[in-house]
C-alpha cells in the first residue's frame, strides 16, 4: 500500500503540474502561490488516498494468514493493484478532459454525469476517441504495474503478524478520520484567483465533496441578518409602483400586479438556447460571423444588451425563467425531487388565463428531472421520447437536432391555433453542446468539428424556424423570445466572473413591437414579469423579478450564482456570499482584474444581497411560493 500511495501522489502531482502550466497565465503563478498549490494539493491527495485505502486495508487486516499464499488470493491482490493503477490513470485523463471543458476540477457537474449515465456516456463516446484513450491508459499502466509486481509478490510471501497489520490499519484510519475532521473545502480557498484554488484541489476528493454538498441549508452555511430586516429589504426590492402586497408577515411577498392597458392575449414562443454566450454573437463583437440570423434579428427586435444568466447550468436557467426565483444554494429547484411541483410559475399564471402551456425539450425529459418539474407545474411536456423516430432527421447523445425540435413546436402551435387558444411554448434546445454534431448540409462547417459549428448550426436552425413560422396564421400574434440558458463556460479568475454570465435576449413580434436596443441591466428572473407586463396582464405574483422597462436606473441589478456562490451585481460592484458565512465584495467586476475584498460584516450592499437569498431560501422552505391562486 505504501508503494501505491507514492504512485498516486506522483500521478496527482504530475496532473497538477500539467494543469498548472496549461493555465499559467490565468492562474498568475508566482513562487509563493506555486508552493501553496503544491502543499495544499498534497494534503488533499493524502486524505483522498487515506479514504480509498480503507477497504484494502480492512481486507489485509482480516484476511487469515493461511489465505495469503494461496493462488486465488495472489490473483485477487495483483488484480486490485493493477486496477488501482489503471484507475489512477483513468482519473488523470478524465480530469484533463473535464478541465478542458469547464476549467475546474471535478464538481457538482461531475456528480450529474454519474447520475445521468446514458446521456453522458453517449456524449463521451461521440466526443472523444474512447477506445484509444482507454487503450492508452491500459498500455501506460502495464510498466507501472511491472515495477510493483515483484514487491507485491514479496509481501504475499511474507508473514505479517496480526499486530503489525492492525497497527497499519489504525495508522490509515487515523489519517482518514483526521482528514475528515480537519480538512474541508476551506483549505483550497487560499486565493482570490479561482484557478489557483482549483489547482490546489484533488479531483476525486472534490467529486465526493460535491456529492455530499448537493444541497446546502442557507441559514447554516451563509451569512444572515435578522429575518425582520431581511424581509423588509426584500419587499423593498420586489416592490413596483403598480404592485400592492396582499399579505402581511415575514417574507410574504405575494402581491397583485396591475399592468395598465387592455390585456393582449398574444402567444409566447420562448426559446432557451443551450450555452449561447453573448460573446458568440457578431453584434457583441465576435469576428467569425457564426450568427448571421441572430445578428440580423437584433435589429428587428427588442434586443437586450445587458442581460445575465442566473447560473451556470440549464436547470438554473429553467428555474429562473419559469419561477422567477434567485439561484438558492445547492442543486436547482428543478432537481429537488418531491419539492419541485405546484410552484408559482409563469406557466401557472398563463394557464389560469386560458393558455395552452407546454415545455418542449430536445432530449429525454427525465434528464435533470425536467419532466417532473414542468408537468408538476402545469405544463404539457413534449420531449424526445414522445416523438416518433421517423419524425427526427438527426439525433446525438443529448437528443434530437434543433430543427426537429422546432418542427414539433410548430405542430403544437398549429394544434392550439386550431382550437382558438393562445399558447406559451417553452422550448429548450440541445444542439449547441458537445459533441457539437448536427445534420449534414445545413452549414459550411463539418458536423462534430467544434463549438463554432454548433453555434452556426444553432443560428441556422433559428433562422429556418422563423422563416417557417412566418407562413403560419398564428405568427402575427406571437411573441418570439430567444434567450440562452447559460454561458458556454463559467470559469474565471474570481468567483462569479460577471462576463461569463452575459447572455443575449431577443423579443421579436414585428406586428406588435417596434425594434429597439434595450441597455437596462437585468437577469433571467426578470423575464417572466416583463413578458406579462408587455401583455398588459394583471396577475398575482410571488416572483422575485421585476418589469425590466419600468425598473428605475438606480435599482437595476442582476442576480447570479453557482451551486455555492451567490451574487448580487450592479455596475461597478458585485457582492458574493459563500459557505462558512463568508462575504466578498468585488469592485470593478467587469474588468479582468477586479479588486476583491473580504468583509468582516455585511455592508449595505451585502445586506441587500443577503435579503434576496435568505428570503428565497425561507420562502421556498416554508412553501410561500406554492401555487395558491
Amino acid at each position: 500500500m505504501n508503494y501505491l500511495f507514492f504512485i498516486s501522489l506522483l500521478y496527482f502531482t504530475l496532473l497538477r503540474i500539467f494543469l498548472l502550466f496549461w493555465s499559467w497565465n490565468k492562474a498568475e503563478i508566482d513562487i509563493e502561490s506555486l508552493m501553496q498549490i503544491l502543499f495544499r494539493g498534497w494534503v488533499y491527495d493524502l486524505v483522498f488516498y487515506a479514504y480509498a485505502a480503507i477497504p484494502p486495508a480492512l481486507y489485509l487486516l482480516l484476511a487469515p494468514q493461511r489465505w495469503w499464499r494461496s493462488r486465488w488470493n495472489a490473483l485477487l491482490v495483483h488484480s486490485m493493484v493493477f486496477a488501482s493503477i489503471y484507475g489512477l490513470g483513468f482519473i488523470v485523463v478524465a480530469e484533463v478532459l473535464f478541465w478542458n471543458e469547464f476549467s475546474v476540477r471535478f464538481n457538482f457537474i461531475s456528480v450529474d454525469y454519474l447520475v445521468y449515465r446514458r446521456e453522458v456516456t453517449d456524449n463521451i463516446v461521440q466526443s472523444y476517441p474512447l477506445p484509444l484513450l482507454l487503450g492508452g491508459i491500459f498500455l501506460a499502466s502495464l510498466p507501472v504495474y511491472g515495477l510493483l509486481r515483484p514487491r507485491v509478490s514479496t509481501v504475499l510471501r511474507s508473514r505479517q503478524p496480526f499486530f503489525h497489520r492492525a497497527a497499519a490499519f489504525i495508522a490509515w484510519m487515523t489519517v482518514a478520520v483526521g482528514g475528515y475532521l480537519l480538512v474541508d473545502q476551506d483549505l483550497r480557498q487560499f486565493s482570490p484567483n479561482t484557478y489557483r484554488n482549483g489547482l490546489a484541489a484533488n479531483g476525486p476528493y472534490q467529486f465526493f465533496a460535491a456529492f455530499r454538498n448537493n444541497e446546502l441549508d442557507y441559514r447554516q452555511f451563509y451569512a444572515t441578518i435578522a429575518d425582520e430586516q431581511a424581509s423588509h429589504l426584500l419587499k423593498q426590492q420586489v416592490r413596483e409602483d403598480n404592485s400592492s402586497f396582499l399579505e402581511n408577515g415575514l417574507f410574504r411577498i405575494k402581491r397583485h400586479i396591475d399592468n395598465p392597458g387592455q390585456e393582449k392575449r398574444l402567444n409566447i414562443m420562448l426559446i432557451m438556447v443551450e450555452s449561447l454566450s453573448a460573446r458568440y454573437l457578431g453584434v457583441f463583437g465576435h469576428k467569425k460571423h457564426n450568427t448571421p440570423n441572430l445578428d440580423e434579428l437584433a435589429g428587428q427586435s427588442l434586443f437586450f444588451t445587458r442581460f445575465y444568466a442566473t447560473g451556470t447550468r440549464t436547470t438554473r436557467g429553467l428555474e429562473a425563467v419559469t419561477l422567477s426565483i434567485p439561484p438558492t444554494p445547492g442543486r436547482s429547484i428543478v432537481k429537488r425531487l418531491g419539492h419541485e411541483s405546484n410552484l408559482w410559475s409563469l406557466g401557472k399564471v398563463l394557464k389560469k388565463k386560458g393558455y395552452d402551456v407546454r415545455f418542449l425539450y430536445g432530449g429525454r425529459g427525465y434528464f435533470d428531472n425536467m419532466n417532473a418539474f414542468f408537468s408538476g407545474n402545469g405544463y404539457e411536456v413534449i420531449d424526445q421520447s414522445r416523438v416518433p423516430d421517423e419524425e427526427m432527421v438527426f439525433t446525438n447523445a443529448w437528443g434530437m437536432s434543433d430543427e426537429d425540435l422546432y418542427r414539433q413546436a410548430i405542430r403544437a402551435a398549429d394544434k392550439s391555433w386550431a382550437t382558438g387558444r393562445p399558447f406559451l411554448q417553452h422550448i429548450m434546445t440541445t444542439s449547441n453542446h458537445r459533441p457539437y454534431t448536427y445534420p449534414d448540409g445545413r452549414i459550411d462547417i463539418p458536423s462534430g468539428s467544434g463549438r463554432s459549428g454548433a453555434v452556426r448550426y444553432t443560428d441556422w436552425a433559428i433562422g429556418d424556424f422563423l422563416a417557417k413560422a412566418r407562413q403560419k396564421p398564428w405568427f402575427r400574434d406571437t411573441l418570439f423570445v430567444i434567450v440562452a440558458d447559460h454561458c458556454a463556460s463559467s470559469a474565471g479568475k474570481v468567483d462569479l466572473p460577471i462576463k461569463k454570465y452575459h447572455i443575449p435576449l431577443f423579443i421579436y413580434a414585428p406586428e406588435h413591437i417596434k425594434p429597439a436596443k434595450v441597455d437596462k441591466l437585468a437577469s433571467q428572473i426578470d423575464l417572466a414579469p416583463t413578458l406579462l407586463a408587455m401583455l398588459n396582464m394583471d396577475y398575482d405574483s410571488v416572483f422575485f423579478g421585476r418589469n425590466i422597462f419600468t425598473t428605475p436606473e438606480n435599482e437595476e441589478r442582476a442576480l447570479i450564482g453557482n451551486y455555492q456562490k451567490l451574487g448580487l451585481y450592479q455596475p461597478g460592484r458585485l457582492s458574493v456570499l459563500s459557505p462558512k458565512k463568508a462575504i466578498q465584495l468585488q469592485e470593478n467586476p467587469e474588468s479582468d482584474h477586479p479588486r476583491v475584498t473580504t468583509l468582516d460584516k455585511p455592508d449595505e450592499f451585502a445586506r441587500r444581497n443577503i435579503a434576496y437569498y435568505q428570503g428565497a431560501a425561507y420562502i421556498y422552505k416554508h412553501g410561500l411560493n406554492a401555487w395558491k391562486p
